[in-house]
């Protein structure tokens, strides 16, 4: 009979770097064995630009003494910042679940779900833009505007690491001085600017509970998606 493996751990690391973050991500990931578990790292992080690997450092704009850092996830240039959720998942999507291995496409659509299901627990409506990873805001004057990012890292072994971003309540004014994910004048915004006040800490829990809802291993059998 096969073992249905365990949920993700959650690790909460409060305030912490950005560089150590990374490094210690990638540490974790080259150590990892077959039966090492999932985890999800809760951090928030003081002012620092990411590059994704394949950024055009033109979108800094004004980085005004904010740290610019490059890394190997995905995507354009993003903001990290105090008010922010930032969850880390450090997953094998090619372990031998009893629903089969999970595929990237539909991880990054359980990891956008999870955002779009708490911004509704908060009664903010989110949507995904085809083409364009993250979740944005779906109605009203701010429509179109992004209020979570996205990037990842999937080794050629099927471990992950990287994450999710969700803006709370933040000095937006950075984002005004790069172009986010490339965009130039895409309007970024954060919980408290769509009228919801929330301490950070709750909605980091919230996050970090519906990731581990939407990438525990599930019986049912998973169809592969190719990019």
């Amino acid at each position: 009979m096969q073992t249905r493996p365990a949920p993700a751990r959650v690790r909460d690391l409060g305030r912490a770097d950005y560089e150590p973050s990374f490094a210690a991500m990638r540490a974790f990931t080259d150590a990892r064995g077959l039966d090492t578990p999932d985890e999800l790292w809760i951090v928030e992080h003081p002012p620092v630009y990411t590059l994704g690997l394949g950024a055009d450092t033109g979108h800094v704009l004004a980085p005004h003494g904010i740290p610019v850092v490059q890394t190997d996830r995905g995507g354009e240039v993003t903001y990290h910042g105090p008010g922010q959720v930032v969850i880390y998942l450090l997953m094998d999507l090619r372990r031998n679940r009893p629903g089969g291995k999970l595929y990237a496409r539909s991880f990054v659509h359980k990891i956008e779900q999870a955002v779009i299901d708490v911004l509704a627990a908060y009664n903010l409506a989110g949507e995904r833009i085809a083409g364009a990873p993250g979740i944005y805001i779906a109605d009203g004057p701010k429509k179109g505007a992004k209020i979570a990012a996205l990037g990842l890292k999937v080794r050629g072994n099927g471990c992950t690491y990287h994450g999710v971003s969700l803006n709370v309540a933040m000095d937006l004014a950075p984002f005004t001085w790069i172009n986010p994910c490339g965009y130039a004048g895409l309007e970024t915004v954060d919980m408290r600017t769509m009228g919801v006040e929330v301490p950070l800490a709750d909605v980091q829990q919230a996050l970090a509970r519906e990731l581990v809802r939407q990438l525990a291993p599930q019986p049912s059998t998973e169809t592969e998606l190719t990019s």
